[in-house]
């Protein structure tokens, strides 16, 4: 089991290393930025690689004859693995932290790349996408700790640019099945391993500065209780849970979208497959830059806010995207992406600060939600829509931001660390 280091030992740590300047301080922002650029490019391979299973749905409904339900039962496939494994890998982390494991866990996503691009059959088609979730399941908790770890105090910053390389990846996918997957067919997935190759050797550089800089990584014990807000554990334990209703309302919503909105389009208004991708690509670039901005506006006006605007604020459009015609749909789906997917980096960090020590498993446990989630709810949905239609699946789900309401019963972590701080220095002038 890992030390714990004592607080003689981190002083004395602190006491070893060089002092520091102006000079060295703007040199170690740099590094870290590098870091946090490198996981953001790294995240955006990683889910360029998994977005072209869901971008491969249509040609892959067609070549095995698959219901919806089937199609569902892909990304249920993959999320599910990822959504399992991932706790457990941050719970593990936390206490024998993995620096190359990011890079060993890149290497399941490169064999079920390899897998999908030869699979003649549905079983094998779920067996590629399991090992790509595998693959996640290492990658987004100590990704999300390592962003940390680089992020000089701004967290929500840090997430952000982090989560906006993986946003980025997501919309590059639909794109590259447009015009390459599309036209050349299912083996020239196998040509997007590379990227894997890549994302591996960029992954084993991060490892070796995550194996230099561990000790941040590690709480120091007066920064953990002074620094943490002062709730009750059943406080905590009702706030985690609503950030888990959040999740599901979020990513259920954007499954939807993912998984189902390219039949939508071809369903309802007779556009082509090619097409149907490009304008699938606008929906996860808006959801990609809105993952960005949130980030830094989450830092600046309170994650509560954010949380409260994003859910909430996107209902208006989701209630009208079912009943207008084509143009009207592209319009909305840009608000729709850029407000929805500016809340994710704000309830990572606000779950963090409520259980802080608990990096890994925090970070595993939601990015694991959020592909547990949304694999369920596309398995869900595909039944629906077998069972109805593919416009039913979105007159339904239109609902779902009303769960943003929950966001009023959050704390405001900013009053409980006043409040919390204002105790301590009570207890210490009494004592």
């Amino acid at each position: 089991m890992q030390k714990r280091l004592t607080a003689d030992e981190i002083h004395a740590i602190d006491l070893a290393r060089p002092p520091i300047t102006a000079a060295n301080a703007a040199m170690a922002e740099r590094a870290t930025l590098g870091i946090l650029l490198a996981l953001s490019a790294s995240h955006m391979m990683n889910d360029t690689m998994q977005s072209l299973i869901s971008a491969l749905y249509p040609m892959l409904k067609d070549d095995f004859h698959l219901d919806f339900t089937q199609v569902g039962l892909i990304t249920l496939a993959f999320q599910l693995t990822a959504s399992i494994l991932q706790p457990l890998v941050g719970m593990y982390a936390d206490k024998r932290p993995m620096p190359y494991s990011l890079a060993i866990g890149m290497g399941s996503t490169l064999v079920g790349l390899l897998l999908l691009s030869v699979a003649n059959s549905f079983l094998g088609v779920l067996a590629a996408a399991a090992l790509v979730g595998v693959g996640s399941s290492v990658f987004h908790p100590e990704s999300s700790r390592v962003a940390r770890m680089a992020s000089g105090g701004r967290y929500g910053f840090a997430q952000a640019v982090f989560q906006v390389g993986g946003n980025t990846g997501s919309a590059l996918g639909p794109l590259l099945a447009a015009f390459v997957v599309v036209p050349a067919g299912q083996r020239s997935v196998g040509w997007f391993s590379l990227l894997a190759l890549l994302a591996i050797v960029v992954l084993f550089n991060v490892g070796r500065w995550y194996a230099r800089n561990m000790h941040l990584a590690a709480p120091r014990p007066r920064q953990v209780v002074e620094g943490a807000p002062v709730l009750s554990p059943r406080r905590v334990a009702v706030s985690i849970s609503i950030l888990m209703a959040l999740m599901f309302s979020k990513f259920v919503y954007l499954t939807s979208l993912s998984t189902y909105f390219t039949f939508y389009l071809i369903h309802k208004f007779a556009v082509p497959i090619q097409s149907a991708q490009i304008y699938l690509f606008v929906f996860l670039a808006s959801g990609a830059v809105g993952t960005f901005l949130g980030g830094p506006i989450g830092d600046r006006i309170g994650r509560k806010y954010l949380i409260w605007a994003s859910i909430l604020g996107v209902l208006p459009f989701t209630l009208l995207l079912p009943y207008v015609d084509l143009f009207w749909t592209l319009v909305l789906i840009v608000p729709i992406g850029l407000i929805l997917s500016s809340a994710f980096s704000a309830i990572v960090v606000f779950a963090q600060e409520l259980v802080p020590g608990k990096i890994g498993l925090i970070s595993g446990l939601f990015f694991g939600l959020a592909f547990g989630l949304g694999g369920l709810g596309a398995a869900g949905l595909g039944k629906l829509a077998d069972a109805t239609s593919i416009e039913v699946v979105y007159r339904v789900c239109a609902f779902l931001p009303a769960i943003g309401l929950l966001t009023a019963f959050l704390p405001d972590l900013d009053r409980a660390r006043r409040r919390g701080a204002a105790t301590r220095r009570m207890q210490s002038t009494a004592g």
